[in-house]
């Protein structure tokens, strides 16, 4: 679902373009407020269309307001792209874009976010400097093999909105608060990297280091009771030790990681058809009103409304 703060600020564009001589373009109308080191661009698109080409010439980080589309990238990348989601685009990636349900009456919208390498590349600096990886996973850095495509969180959502007002804003203090909510927007696409390639080598290789064995135990016993003394004992770490590697890497604690995967499990089973109540007890949740409450928390919309969209999409 859209946010109000976004989905009110492009409903907000497109009847300033109304009372005028209405949008320049039908498909992917722009609007564009730059400051400095970032572009904020909102494109509205009127009528359906397909492959529709978007290259980026930065970092591109783009996220959805209202509508559906439908992405096309390399390595057989297709994929929905629907509200509460983002995907990031490395410098040089391309990708096109299908508009199925777009109409003068109901148009797609969405936000990108151009951000340059530079400053990517400080932030990766940073994390390096305060927050490094294990060695076995080397070092804080973007990766640009392919489009990151996320179901992000009601945290970052937030972080969207506060970035867009300041974009808006004529505060003395815009640029302040929009250099920090780059900073911590680029600081979080970095760690849902780094929390992607954790998986994957849990997955793959979990006896690369401590942290992938837990990981991998993690996601095998979702449902189940986890004593963080037994996840120290896999990682072979005394627990304070195991605590601040596991923040290091993750941006959270072993225990709210947990609750983290088993909403990302459940969003995905739910996703795929099953049922709410169904699901609620296969993640390890024991009162449905709970998993609802927690669900919202983290995702901004409630499971019977998320299943909804998906039957729609």
């Amino acid at each position: 679902m859209p946010h109000n703060a976004l989905a009110g600020q492009a409903a907000f564009n497109r009847r300033q373009m109304m009372a005028g001589s209405g949008p320049r373009q039908m498909v992917e109308n722009r609007t564009i407020f730059a400051s400095h080191g970032a572009e904020l661009s909102i494109y509205d698109t009127f009528a359906s269309a397909e492959k529709v080409r978007l290259e980026a010439e930065e970092v591109l980080y783009c996220g959805m307001i209202s509508g559906k589309k439908i992405l096309h990238g390399k390595q057989h990348f297709n994929s929905e792209f629907l509200p509460h989601e983002s995907f990031v685009m490395a410098p040089g990636e391309r990708v096109d874009i299908d508009f199925p349900e777009a109409t003068l009456n109901d148009p797609t919208s969405c936000l990108t976010l151009g951000i340059s390498r530079e400053r990517l590349r400080q932030v990766c600096d940073q994390l390096n400097q305060k927050n490094p990886l294990p060695q076995e996973l080397g070092e804080w850095s973007p990766q640009h093999d392919h489009v990151l495509h996320v179901f992000h969180t009601e945290a970052t959502q937030q972080l969207l909105v506060r970035i867009v007002d300041s974009f808006m804003s004529n505060d003395t203090d815009r640029d302040l608060v929009l250099n920090l909510g780059v900073t911590e927007l680029l600081t979080r696409m970095l760690r849902q990297q780094g929390r992607n390639f954790l998986l994957h080598c849990a997955r793959n290789d979990p006896t690369l280091n401590g942290l992938t064995e837990v990981v991998r135990y993690i996601d095998e016993h979702l449902a189940e009771a986890i004593d963080v003394e037994r996840l120290c004992k896999i990682a072979c770490m005394s627990r304070s030790k195991f605590y601040q590697q596991f923040r290091h890497v993750m941006g959270t604690g072993p225990m709210e990681y947990l609750q983290q995967r088993r909403l990302e499990r459940a969003r995905e089973l739910i996703a795929g058809g099953r049922g709410i109540t169904e699901v609620c007890y296969e993640v390890g949740y024991v009162s449905p009103s709970h998993f609802t409450r927690r669900f919202h928390q983290q995702y901004g919309v409630s499971p019977r409304d998320y299943m909804l969209q998906h039957q729609r999409s």
